[in-house]
């Protein structure tokens, strides 16, 4: 219980060589074509970057890997032709959209001069794992960067780091997973087991647009659709910032469950593992502000995944971004003094208020206003994804995880890599930090 490090590690330079950058094309002509991003797609125009680290493999040197890994994305970007293309702005329509013009995605190979072991716990979020990742490939311009970079680094004892980014315009978690799965398949020579649907006109908005519900949980934008800057909303410094991971054990996290069910008066209620380490971390980082304000309002906002939630349900092979912000609001006096499972309630709330008509109507009012979700803070949760289940030919990862930034305003969830607990990130002031700390360990005594 408690926290994993708080030391930095003693590798902050992996001392990565690139040593080839070169651009992989469908291995056969695609249809040009542009592809519409959703309101939600549109306001998700930055990268994500992930890293999946394998250990040595007798039949799979890093060479061999490399050579797979390019074959099998030349193939994948068939079916997934968008992720060849370019993103663009439709001045017209003043929206942005995929021109699939088969200019291909991203592939550089690299070395590294250290071990997979001498790097450290894999857990841990390294700033250094960002040179296990390219973002963008300097010989191309500004407008023609890649939607998708690959990156397979080898380490000296053999074992190796497949690091990707993509733009999260392309896809979201359970999208990525599923092209992951995709990709697989193509290196062992065996068809796609999740044929992509790439038509996202499923989540267009109504015409016209009707907003039906108050979307307290979306902020307004001031800038116009496709304008490269950062979002108001979580847009924090990373400067001064401590960090800590937080484990919760399986064990821990069942007796809150079944202390949450203890304590929760309603019928119904889903007492999930997510909704009770999320209305752990809420109280926790809601109190640690110390503004000495118990009646001040804090809001917590997370991701739902709607494919189940619409009507018509949406393909499972969706591949476009089809999470939503759900959302709890209470005042501190409440979530200090309030039981575990009351705090549950209104997280499974949160999630239960995403019905196909709420989800139809935020994405109608991005229709209308364009914005990005608006709360303090964000749970960002890598925890059930499973990336690290995806078996390849040189066999499951040893550890995935997204390239971590600091921030105030967004606590990632991470799997761990030995039981079905999760690591905690937090980033805060220093004074801040020491108090989320008292808050998390006290709490935790008492749901359990």
């Amino acid at each position: 219980m408690g926290i994993l490090h708080q030391e930095p590690l003693p590798l902050p330079d992996l001392r990565v060589t690139l040593e080839d950058t070169f651009l992989v094309f469908p291995s056969q002509e695609t249809e040009r074509k542009s592809i519409f991003l959703s309101n939600i797609d549109q306001v998700l125009n930055f990268d994500v970057q992930t890293v999946h680290f394998f250990p040595p493999h007798p039949d799979f040197p890093p060479s061999v890997v490399a050579r797979k890994l390019q074959n099998a994305l030349s193939e994948v970007l068939v079916p997934y032709s968008f992720l060849a293309g370019r993103l663009s702005l439709n001045k017209e329509l003043g929206r942005l959209e995929i021109d699939c013009n088969s200019a291909g995605a991203g592939f550089v190979v690299a070395s590294c001069q250290h071990s997979l072991d001498e790097i450290g716990d894999l857990v841990y979020p390294n700033p250094a794992f960002r040179q296990l990742i390219v973002q963008r490939l300097d010989k191309l311009g500004q407008h023609d960067q890649p939607l998708c970079i690959f990156q397979v680094t080898a380490f000296r004892c053999g074992g190796f780091a497949m690091g990707i980014s993509t733009n999260h315009s392309t896809f979201d978690g359970l999208s990525f997973k599923m092209f992951l799965e995709n990709l697989a398949a193509q290196a062992a020579d065996k068809p796609l087991p999740i044929p992509p649907f790439n038509d996202r006109h499923l989540l267009a908005a109504r015409s016209p647009p009707r907003v039906t519900f108050p979307h307290p949980e979306l902020l307004k934008l001031k800038l116009p659709v496709g304008q490269d800057q950062a979002p108001p909303a979580f847009d924090c410094q990373e400067d001064d910032l401590d960090f800590q991971i937080f484990r919760l054990s399986s064990g821990e996290i069942s007796s809150m469950k079944e202390k949450a069910k203890a304590g929760s008066s309603a019928t119904g209620v889903k007492v999930t593992g997510f909704n009770v380490v999320t209305a752990h971390l809420w109280r926790c980082k809601a109190l640690s502000c110390d503004t000495g304000n118990l009646d001040r309002e804090s809001t917590v906002l997370y991701a739902v995944d709607i494919r189940q939630r619409l009507v018509p349900a949406l393909p499972r092979s969706y591949t476009g971004n089809a999470v939503l912000t759900a959302y709890a609001t209470a005042a501190c006096r409440e979530l200090e003094a309030g039981p575990l499972g009351r705090l549950v309630e209104m997280v499974a709330g949160g999630a239960a208020r995403m019905t196909d008509e709420y989800a139809r109507s935020a994405i109608d009012w991005g229709e209308m206003h364009k914005g990005f979700p608006r709360g303090e803070f964000l749970i960002s949760s890598w925890w059930r994804l499973g990336f690290g289940a995806v078996e390849y030919p040189w066999g499951k990862p040893r550890y995935s995880c997204p390239v971590v930034y600091h921030r105030k305003d967004i606590i990632l969830l991470f799997p761990d890599m030995d039981d079905d607990g999760v690591n905690v990130l937090v980033a805060l002031p220093a004074k801040e930090m020491e108090l989320f700390k008292t808050f998390f360990h006290k709490f935790l005594l008492l749901e359990n």
